[in-house]
């Protein structure tokens, strides 16, 4: 498209010319999408801020002076604007860094970690108690997340056999722990 029919659609459109505008945007939006895109980079933040640059392009139509710039430059020159104007206004992630001082930090204390140890090391003595098929039904039920049925096919027993094996392994266990 010639820059002498975008130059006229933007005139029109200072005139307040519906069809004109319309024609513009059919025209110019992809550009002007690309740009907001570039920027901001979030398709569905460019897709909104592309909709506000034309409402800019409708109210402000008349401010553009033929002859001073190429009508596309001076589109893309609104377009580039907002959305310059989008990542200014964001707000920072964190404004002072003294507010980190009041976050919480999940992980256990030294403390806790030491007897979360020596609790993992317990149920890992008393699993290596239990026979070596046993002990790797309850890894896999309770550790795993298999089911009685896939345990079950995988050691090719029964299921109810499968059932039995663990609740016999977790009664040895707690016999195991409690001890």
């Amino acid at each position: 498209m010639a820059s002498s029919e975008i130059a006229d659609l933007i005139a029109r459109t200072a005139l307040r010319d519906r069809g004109a505008f319309r024609d513009l945007y059919a025209r110019t939006s992809a550009k002007l999408f690309g740009v907001t895109l570039r920027i901001l980079r979030d398709r569905s933040e460019a897709e909104e801020a592309l909709q506000e640059v034309y409402v800019k392009i409708w109210q402000r139509a008349d401010r553009y002076v033929v002859g001073g710039y190429s009508p596309i430059s001076w589109l893309v020159a609104v377009a580039r604007n907002h959305a310059l104007d989008i990542l200014r206004a964001r707000k920072p992630v964190s404004d002072d860094i003294e507010l980190a001082l009041d976050v919480a930090d999940g992980a256990p204390d030294p403390e806790q970690a030491t007897l979360d140890q020596a609790e993992r090391t317990r149920i890992h003595g008393c699993l290596e108690q239990l026979e070596a098929d046993k002990a790797d039904c309850v890894r896999g039920a309770y550790l795993d997340g298999f089911s009685y049925d896939e345990l079950a096919e995988r050691h090719k027993v029964p299921l109810n056999t499968m059932r039995t094996w663990l609740r016999r392994s977790l009664l040895k266990l707690r016999e195991c722990l409690s001890a």
